[in-house]
């Protein structure tokens, strides 16, 4: 780490990170033995135990063994929402000495046959609302491979009357399904078989979260449980995290953000969280109000949803010490609503698949608004130049680099794209992010793009992000994706799709915000176009899909020009 990223240090805080020599499931064999009888896991007023976390995450893991025939150093499909269940089947695997595959749950089958195919797993443990994407991967034959599935209920874990109003997709009673290799999770846990040793150490293989498949299949990023090690601890050293603490877990798990700081940095710390399957404002500010929670991880999206509510002020939020995420900048508008609201700035770190979470974070004593914030423990990053590989002096744009415990070990059977991800410097393995930033005086990172996201405006280099932040200043606009359209005159130009706040809808026009944003911001970069959309698409993370609307806006540009030019 370069020493031009100390002065703003957070006090009282090391600056090298002594990771334990462990396998992740020590910890939960840990806070287990310190914390039998405390609520880890609460769902819709059902608490879980640390010890009964423990004792069904080994009763998984002996069933994974002895019925499934999962192996030391197998991947298992792990395809649920955020539940209990999510939790105790990714230690059950680890106790089973396997590797975590963790898929995204809107994934529907076509797509879920990649990760079966790509990752060779055999076993998948999957809910029963899901389990119709599932069923055709069963069995053995062209575009199949699962052989056994475990498939849960989430009522299971509801056990009676809950304050929280409970989503039919929790709600509804077991199903029973008659298909062979296929066991409802219950059963598993009845059958109490035990495990056998565990062997793996910190350099084996631990979970294998894909990345999102903007530039093609999605790859496995390979991480040891050395690296996953890493950013969990470090989140709770970073943030002195308490074991008495109370955590939202509202962001996906299967994500690496919400998977290390929603689940593995509680497990580390004794720490409860408070688990949503899906995003819903009105039944976060109830938690956050019952369960007195202590510190909430969000994106952009579910910030920017939360605050607009207009029932906000019923709600006593006066618990919430920290708010902190990333994933998109937040926009200075955003962070200030929630700053009037609790006292509290967001604070935003950066991380990818790669990196198994952040290797940058805010201090949280001085955070930057907009900021990547600063490379956190034994993390050298630098500011290169994308075509030379030239490192690039301060304040100067260019491609972020990494070398740091938490960097994947590359992507699965794919030796092609682990080399093209990678280069040397300094005698040091740096991971290429491809997101362009910089780094200001005092040596905090700022992200301006991703690589290939620039639009080139007559020449003009036009960067969305910084677009997005701009606009979301004006008060009808309650979401907004900026994205790059062929023009006859300028090559590209930018376009604004704006989803309006509920309040202005029909009293404001899509040329009045063309208008406004060219008295905000500099012309080149102000969007020539805005058009009205009901809503933005999204991955499961959250993010807004800006490719996927460029792709449309492109195709549908192309088929214009091809009509007008068969007219006769």
């Amino acid at each position: 780490m370069n020493e031009r990223h100390y002065p703003h240090w957070p006090p009282h805080v090391p600056k090298h990170l002594t990771l334990p020599e462990a396998n992740i499931f020590y910890n939960a064999e840990v806070s287990a033995a310190r914390y039998p009888n405390k609520p880890f896991i609460i769902f819709y007023d059902t608490p879980v135990t640390f010890a009964a976390f423990k004792d069904e995450a080994e009763r998984i893991a002996g069933f994974l063994q002895q019925e499934c025939h999962v192996k030391a150093g197998d991947r298992v499909l792990l395809y649920m929402q955020n539940s209990p269940q999510w939790i105790i089947a990714y230690y059950g695997i680890l106790r089973a000495n396997a590797v975590v595959v963790p898929v995204n749950p809107m994934n529907m089958s076509g797509e879920l046959a990649h990760y079966v195919e790509d990752s060779g797993a055999t076993t998948i443990i999957a809910p029963q609302c899901l389990f119709a994407n599932v069923a055709p991967l069963i069995g053995t034959g062209p575009g199949r491979g699962i052989e056994h599935a475990i498939v849960a209920t989430y009522s299971d874990y509801v056990k009676g009357p809950s304050s929280i109003p409970v989503p039919e997709l929790v709600a509804a009673p077991r199903k029973t399904f008659d298909m062979p290799g296929v066991t409802p999770w219950r059963e598993v846990l009845e059958k109490h078989l035990a495990p056998g040793p565990l062997t793996t150490g910190p350099d084996d293989l631990c979970v294998m979260p894909y990345t999102s498949g903007t530039t093609g299949k999605p790859k496995g990023c390979m991480h040891t449980h050395r690296s996953v090690m890493s950013t969990l601890l470090g989140g709770c050293v970073w943030f002195s995290a308490p074991s008495d603490g109370v955590y939202l877990s509202v962001l996906p798990l299967f994500h690496v953000t919400g998977m290390q700081g929603g689940m593995n940095s509680a497990v580390f710390s004794g720490a409860t969280i408070v688990i949503l399957p899906r995003w819903d404002r009105e039944a976060a500010a109830l938690c956050m109000q019952k369960y007195r929670v202590s510190a909430w991880q969000s994106i952009t999206a579910m910030m920017v949803d939360f605050l607009s509510n207009p029932k906000l002020d019923e709600y006593d939020l006066s618990s919430l010490t920290g708010a902190r995420g990333g994933g998109a900048a937040m926009p200075e508008a955003i962070a200030r609503k929630l700053k009037s609201l609790t006292g509290l700035d967001y604070v935003e770190g950066y991380g990818m698949s790669e990196t198994i979470a952040g290797t940058h974070i805010n201090p949280p004593h001085r955070p930057k608004p907009q900021c990547l914030g600063i490379p956190v423990f034994d993390v050298d990053s630098r500011v290169i130049d994308p075509v030379t590989l030239q490192e690039l002096p301060q304040g100067e744009t260019g491609e972020i680099i990494v070398s740091a415990p938490q960097v994947m070990q590359g992507y699965w059977r794919n030796p092609k794209a682990t080399e093209e991800a990678f280069i040397q410097l300094d005698g040091k393995r740096f991971l290429r992010t491809g997101d362009l930033g910089h780094i200001d005086e005092d040596g905090y990172f700022f992200m301006t793009d991703r690589l290939k996201r620039m639009i080139n405006a007559s020449g003009y280099k036009v960067w969305p992000a910084e677009v997005e932040a701009l606009m979301y200043r004006h008060p009808a606009i309650h979401e907004v994706c900026v994205i790059g359209v062929k023009d006859a005159k300028r090559g590209e130009t930018v376009k604004a799709l704006v989803v309006l706040a509920a309040a202005h809808a029909g009293a404001i026009s899509e040329q009045e915000i063309v208008d406004w944003a060219h008295e905000q911001m500099a012309s080149y970069k102000a969007p020539r176009i805005v058009e009205f959309v009901t809503s933005l698409p999204k991955s499961g993370s959250g993010k807004i899909l800006w490719r996927k609307l460029q792709e449309e806006d492109a195709a549908r540009t192309a088929a214009a020009s091809q009509s007008e030019g068969g007219a006769p």
